[in-house]
């Protein structure tokens, strides 16, 4: 038999509690990452969108963006083009990914002659739905 001491003192007991210093190191490295990652997700370049009534739209593929700035200037995701550039590159792209929505991103102080330019282009390019992008009301 062994007559060694044991690791606990006559005098204290064992501790009963969980050690919650790992998880919160876990989770703040968590909501760190989050917190880095959430920008990226929006999509397009920034522009003041209109407010509208609309229920939201539930998707699982990624759109196809346009977006449109105040001063005219036009992006496809966040990449600047050319009004004339525009037809034929929604046409490449659209030829890689057939079913792949159209979305357009108009700041809320666009022309909306410069709105319609936009989508006389699209239907052009052989896209017969646009999706127009709105903020809910403040």
């Amino acid at each position: 038999m062994w007559a060694g001491q044991s690791k606990w003192d006559k005098g204290t007991e064992p501790m009963g509690e969980i050690n919650v210093t790992p998880l919160v190191d876990v989770m703040l490295v968590l909501l760190i990452i989050f917190m880095v990652t959430a920008p990226l997700l929006s999509q397009g370049v920034n522009v003041d969108l209109p407010d509208a009534e609309s229920p939201a739209m539930q998707q699982n593929v990624e759109p196809l963006v346009v977006s449109i700035q105040a001063d005219g200037k036009l992006f496809i995701q966040k990449q600047a083009i050319e009004l004339k550039q525009l037809a034929p590159r929604i046409e490449a792209i659209r030829k890689q990914k057939p079913g792949l929505p159209v979305f357009i991103r108009g700041d809320s102080k666009t022309p909306y002659g410069r709105v319609a330019e936009v989508m006389s282009l699209l239907e052009t390019a052989g896209i017969r739905k646009v999706g127009l992008v709105t903020e809910p009301h403040r």
